[in-house]
């Protein structure tokens, strides 16, 4: 049940016609992130993002909803869950 000082949700027009055309998204913890929003069509992952500290569910949304628009209009994926290995830290020598 929702709390009543709960406020309502933006449009998000992009994940709205993703999910009409078939697409979906998911939101969760893939280990060992704490939680990622994802979106994919049937032949292509849009987006994947990490939630940041402190960011709301709904401006996470927001933002997935920004990166689906980005992918549609400008060919452009958005991927910060697969860090390139040239960002990430080396491991230490023992």
């Amino acid at each position: 049940m929702p709390s009543s000082s709960a406020t309502s949700l933006p449009d998000l027009p992009n994940i709205e016609q993703l999910i009409d055309g078939d697409g979906q998204i998911t939101i969760g913890a893939i280990h060992p992130l704490r939680c990622v929003a994802i979106a994919n069509d049937g032949h292509n992952s849009l987006a994947m993002l990490v939630r940041r500290d402190g960011e709301t569910l709904t401006n996470l949304l927001i933002r997935l909803d920004a990166a689906i628009a980005k992918a549609y209009d400008e060919d452009k994926f958005t991927d910060e869950v697969n860090v390139p290995l040239s960002r990430q830290t080396p491991p230490r020598r023992r």
